[in-house]
Parts: structure tokens; sequence; C-alpha cells
């Protein structure tokens, strides 16, 4: 399955969202522009400059340095691809979330689940010394929020069949539940003595995505009691 939108309306004018994707795509294009006019070495030393290192935070758990690392980090991505599937989720499911919250509490909530995922990924695996790099982990953390405050609303998806190409409106709740489970069952797998590293931080993506429904619970269940208390009143 691929998403491709959502038919879930906002109220508001949505520009956080938009500058965090901006933000994104800008960051990547000063990582090709670094790669082409710098080489090898000093493109490594890009990353080394602004990449997570686990193993750097496990050393020096106070340093400011590796903290900023950890939102920095959030920014760059590994290729096209990379940018272009965690660019499409945020597009698709961002804006709900901002328009739900506001666009600062919204940076704040995406900053904070993208801090819990780079930590998730460093306790599951170890702290290694491999860079952690990617906006992955804070967008799982809206994929949790839109699960808990949206689960009814309806994704238009591609989805594959054999060759052909089907489109269906799917509702959230199944879209982002694969997902979810798709992750989680992948980082599990990766557990153990013997497994090969898989290059893709899926605890990331675990950890981002339960601390983006901790984080908007309280929404969630200011929702529900003004729904209960319009009933209420209704019934009245």
């Amino acid at each position: 399955m691929f998403p491709l939108h959502d038919e879930n309306p906002t109220s508001r004018f949505i520009w956080m969202t938009w500058l965090i994707l901006a933000a994104n795509v800008a960051v990547f294009a000063w990582e090709l522009w670094v790669q082409a006019t710098g080489g090898d070495r000093a493109f490594a030393a890009f990353v080394g400059a602004f990449t997570f290192n686990p193993a750097a935070l496990a050393a020096t758990p106070l340093s400011p340095g590796v903290w900023l690392t950890v939102l920095t980090a959030m920014f760059m991505h590994a290729g096209w691809v990379h940018l272009g599937g965690n660019m499409l989720y945020l597009a698709i499911f961002g804006n709900n979330i901002e328009d739900r919250l506001g666009p600062w509490r919204f940076l704040a909530f995406y900053l904070v689940c993208g801090v819990a995922a780079a930590l998730a990924q460093s306790f599951a695996t170890g702290f290694p010394s491999e860079p952690v790099l990617g906006a992955s982990g804070a967008i799982a953390g809206v994929l949790g929020a839109y699960l808990l405050l949206y689960p009814r609303a309806r994704v238009v998806t591609a989805v594959f069949v054999i060759f052909i190409i089907e489109l269906a409106r799917i509702p959230a709740w199944v879209v982002i539940g694969v997902w979810f489970v798709l992750q989680l069952g992948a980082g599990i797998a990766t557990i153990g003595p013997g497994q090969a590293a898989s290059g893709v931080a899926y605890f990331a993506h675990v950890g981002g995505f339960l601390s983006g429904m901790l984080l908007i619970a309280p929404a969630w269940f200011a929702d529900r009691s003004r729904t209960r208390f319009a009933g209420w009143r209704r019934a009245a």
C-alpha cells in the first residue's frame, strides 16, 4: 500500500508543516552541494558533524553538542527515496496534527517525537557508533497521533496487486496500523546475535510512533470529553 493523500480537511491555514518540509528539502540540497563541491572527504566530515552518533551520547551524555546533533540529524536524509517517502507521509498526515495543536505546539511535538525516536533506537541497539539520520522518527510520531485522533479518516491509497495498481479509500487505522506492524516486525527481526544491521532505524520508527500517541493523548481525551458533553446536552 502506498498512501497518496487523505480526505481529512483542515480548519486553519497550515504553514508549520510546510516549513518543516521545506527545511528538510533545503538541508538535503545542502548535502548534495557539499558532496558535489567538496568530494567524499568533505561530505564525510559534514555527515560526521551533523548526524547523531548513539555511541557519542553514551560516552558523553551531558554534552550539548551531542544533543544538538539529535536535532540536526532529523533534517538529514540518506537519499532521494528516503527524503521522498518521509516528506510524503509528513505532507499527508502532518497538516491535521498541526490543525489540532496549532503551529508552535506542533513544532514542539514534532521535535520531541524525533528526540524520543533517537533515544529508542539507541537503547534498542546498544548505542552503536553508526550515525542515525532522517525525519522518520519524528514523522512516525505524527502517524501515531493521527491514528489516535483520526482513525476513521479515509486515505486514498495505491494498492499494488501483482502488476495492477488500484486506488482505494482505506481507513487511516488500516494504513497506519499496517505500517506500524511492519516496522515493529522488522525491528524485532534485527534483534539477536548474528543478525545483520538493516541500515534502517526501525526502533526509531517504533519509539517515535509510541511517543506521538503518548503526547497526543491529552488532546484525544479532551476531544472525547467534548463529544460526550455535547451528547449529554442533546439528550437533555
